[in-house]
């Protein structure tokens, strides 16, 4: 097991359930500095796990760690931290509760704090799901976190989004296997269906009229292998009610939900962090101009776009030019003077 698991006791969610013996599974990378000043955390994504968010992180790089501490906590719901597949009885499979961005961040600042005793954050950044968990730490812990990047994300799902995924759940769920969630086997027909819907809005109409996926650094044979090696092979991996609960958190995702705010706009208006919104220019699920309006409802938010045709998965670290964007602009936010 190459990370670490915090153990969180009864959790009272905010949607009413308990989530009895919760846990939080994470890793991390460098080492804590004794002033416990040099804290970056950096939250998994849509079925990703800490290894998949390892390509931002390296020698030279922005998330350096012989310069900071970095944090990766794992979603709830993704498999390694408390999911329908590993939670027992009567919160397993089909009964586990509904998790929300709030729950997931509020369990990760009691990671930050009482496990390191961390009261300061310089960074919090992260993909997709990761970059909503961004916004909320940042109106969650507004004296705590002094930068964010939220890249390819937003700070509540959009309709177009959300109908988005229910025809990627519709797809999911209509496999005879699947029994409500109470199957005995994988759902596997489900899970390749899925991943074709996927498939179509994870990268952008140039991406495919241009066919890169033949070319480096993807470099598949044809349409059919692309679909088959890299989207049914990601989909396949996981368990299906790992990837509903998820799914469920990515469609209820809205910071105008965090107690004390009276909607989106009054949400954003609430963060303080010195902030850089960072949309790839052809995500076909969190389109700039999403993060346009947050910009203009974020005191001193810079917008920057990740130029080219990787659309949301500009921010996935497949693409070398697109990695080295991202990095850049990190590095640029940490060198920015913060609001404490």
């Amino acid at each position: 097991m190459d990370y670490e698991v915090f153990d969180l006791g009864d959790v009272r969610l905010q949607r009413g359930a308990t989530l009895r013996d919760a846990k939080l599974a994470y890793k991390t990378y460098g080492e804590l500095n004794a002033a416990k000043d040099n804290a970056i955390v950096y939250p998994t994504w849509y079925s990703g796990q800490h290894y998949d968010n390892e390509w931002l992180i390296g020698e030279g790089m922005a998330l350096d760690p012989s310069r900071y501490f970095v944090i990766i906590p794992n979603m709830l719901g993704n498999g390694l931290s408390s999911s329908p597949s590993n939670t027992p009885e009567p919160h397993d499979r089909a009964r586990f509760p509904q998790v929300t961005m709030h729950d997931n961040v509020r369990l990760q600042h009691r990671l930050v704090t009482e496990r390191f005793g961390i009261e300061r954050l310089e960074l919090v950044t992260g993909w997709s799901m990761g970059a909503g968990q961004t916004y909320q730490w940042a109106l969650s812990y507004p004296e705590m976190v002094r930068r964010i990047l939220p890249f390819c994300g937003s700070a509540k799902t959009s309709l177009h989004n959300f109908v988005f995924l229910e025809g990627v759940k519709a797809a999911l769920t209509a496999d005879g296997q699947w029994h409500h969630g109470w199957y005995r086997e994988k759902p596997v027909t489900g899970l390749r269906a899925m991943a074709r819907v996927y498939a179509g809005w994870g990268f952008s109409q140039q991406f495919y009229r241009e066919q890169i996926f033949l070319q480096e650094p993807l470099g598949y044979g044809s349409l059919e292998d692309f679909l088959v090696g890299f989207w049914e092979d990601m989909f396949l991996k996981r368990d299906a009610n790992n990837l509903l609960t998820m799914l469920w958190t990515w469609q209820h995702a809205d910071l105008g939900n965090t107690p004390g705010y009276a909607g989106v706009e009054d949400a954003l208006a609430g963060i303080r962090a010195t902030t850089i919104l960072m949309p790839g220019e052809q995500d076909l699920y969190f389109p700039p101009e999403d993060n346009e309006w947050e910009q203009a409802r974020i005191p001193g938010a810079e917008l920057r776009v990740i130029p080219g045709a990787w659309g949301h998965f500009a921010g996935g670290g497949s693409n070398p030019v697109d990695t080295a964007f991202i990095d850049d602009t990190l590095k640029d936010l940490l060198n920015r003077k913060a609001p404490f």
